[in-house]
């Protein structure tokens, strides 16, 4: 969990700010994961769920974000294999 300032934590959970730094928006996902076990009740199936979720997140974004930039900058500077 970053350890943010207080009165950045109240200005992203409050939605008067947006994260405006990777801690920040580690932060603010992080206490939306929190409150969707307090929904959903702690449980092995609930966790289980949200790493699932952060896992296809991350492929996903791979695959369609970051995928395309290593391919580009592969054309652009050449490849190192």
């Amino acid at each position: 969990m970053p350890y943010i300032p207080p009165h950045r934590r109240v200005s992203i959970s409050n939605h008067d700010s947006p994260p405006q730094q990777i801690g920040e928006l580690n932060y603010y996902i992080t206490k939306k994961l929190l409150n969707w076990v307090k929904m959903h009740g702690e449980s092995y199936t609930t966790y289980n769920e949200i790493i699932g979720l952060l896992d296809c997140i991350k492929l996903e974004f791979y695959r369609k974000k970051v995928a395309k930039y290593e391919d580009k900058k592969c054309k652009e500077n050449g490849d190192v294999f």
